[in-house]
């Protein structure tokens, strides 16, 4: 009887803490379930719109979000100006990653376009195309300007140069005849003599500007001359890049997701082996008329390839870095108060947007958006010009 009643009180307790363990058992399975749940839903949400954000995996192995573009609501209150265009404004993710098709681009060229961040920018007007040689030549007409090209330099800039070397001129693209290392664009550029806006590849070859494409061998003084007299300005890193992105978001080309939809070339950029051939595949072997290829969202011709653009911000590698280290939404940022390139200390540079009709990824891929060129303010080449901005306020007060 007593044996018996042990009996029943051991058999009451194994029954409980074998219904302890299956109740334990039964909450950590549905906490395992609710937690897979919630990563499901979150994947979901995160790739259900890729025309709005985008996720992109940086050749580090990192993730780098690109939030929705916020595009300004208001329309500007009175029409643009002749050959320019609305950009609304707004708040955006601007720099750039590795495409996902891509483990490291040409010059590693998204490397100084990192981290991401979100930037605001005022609506403005912009030049449909580049400025033309037909519209640089009225300038010229009008002022009697003399492009930085067009100066002999002086011995007291250039001191210890020869003299047989001081002569005008300007850099521009010379294609070896045979397969180079790239190690050294030294190899497929030179200075040449006569070389400027009106010879685009010097004094002494046939070729003579054409009157629909756009003006090359601009220095920036050149570029910020001009936009004083068409009562303009060079527009900011910031402004250009949100302009260009034409309101999408993360995408690695102003145009989308594919650097040829529907194997349909977009952009004036190289074909062929770099930089010893040129095939011109797209069209072009060299500099195309503006206006060639399809527009982005906001009717802006050829902010890929075609020529390099002057903005009107310094350089420097980590600025992206210190707008960062601020915080929040950088609004209408200007670039650095000064300019450092640590492979050329002593250069003041300003950056450039773009790419040109040299672009690939064999060597420079920065014909992807966010990315970011440099270029000496004195200098020129073949394959840079600039297009121009104007401020809403000025075109209201010009009413």
């Amino acid at each position: 009887m007593i044996a018996d009643q042990h009996e029943k009180q051991r058999a009451t307790r194994l029954s409980s803490r074998i219904g302890g363990r299956t109740r334990k058992r039964f909450l950590v399975l549905t906490l395992l379930s609710a937690v897979l749940f919630l990563a499901i839903v979150l994947s979901m949400l995160f790739s259900r719109n890729s025309n709005s954000s985008a996720v992109l995996a940086k050749s580090d192995g990192s993730q780098s979000l690109f939030k929705p573009t916020i595009v300004n609501t208001a329309i500007a209150a009175f029409s643009a100006p002749k050959g320019m265009v609305w950009v609304p404004g707004g708040e955006f993710s601007m720099g750039a990653n590795d495409p996902p098709d891509m483990d490291d681009v040409g010059m590693k060229a998204t490397q100084d376009a990192r981290p991401i961040h979100r930037v605001y920018v005022d609506g403005f007007f912009m030049d449909q195309t580049d400025v033309t040689n037909a519209q640089f030549a009225e300038f010229v007409k009008a002022t009697g300007y003399i492009t930085v090209a067009e100066r002999t330099p002086r011995a007291e800039d250039f001191p210890g140069a020869p003299p047989e070397n001081l002569f005008a001129g300007s850099v521009v693209f010379s294609p070896p005849d045979h397969p180079v290392p790239l190690d050294n664009q030294f190899r497929w550029w030179n200075y040449v003599r006569g070389a400027d806006w009106r010879h685009p590849l010097g004094s002494q070859s046939d070729t003579r500007a054409k009157e629909n494409c756009p003006v090359v061998h601009i220095a920036y003084p050149d570029a910020e001359a001009y936009a004083k007299w068409a009562g303009k300005r060079l527009p900011t890193e910031a402004e250009w890049e949100f302009a260009a992105r034409g309101g999408l978001a993360g995408k690695p080309f102003v145009w989308g997701e594919s650097f040829r939809p529907n194997g349909k070339w977009m952009a004036n950029t190289h074909q062929g082996h770099f930089p010893d051939s040129s095939t011109g595949d797209d069209g072009y072997t060299g500099i195309a008329p503006v206006a060639q290829y399809p527009p982005t969202g906001y009717g802006l011709y050829d902010m890929a390839g075609n020529v390099w653009q002057w903005t009107s911000d310094w350089y420097r590698p980590d600025y992206y870095q210190q707008l960062v280290a601020v915080g929040g939404v950088a609004r209408n940022p200007r670039g650095p108060d000064s300019s450092f390139d640590p492979s050329e200390p002593g250069q003041p540079k300003k950056v450039q947007r773009g790419g040109s009709f040299l672009c690939t990824d064999q060597y420079c891929s920065r014909y992807i958006v966010g990315t970011r060129g440099k270029g000496e303010i004195t200098t020129g080449t073949n394959h840079l010009g600039f297009r121009c901005v104007k401020d809403a306020e000025k075109q209201m007060a010009r009413r």
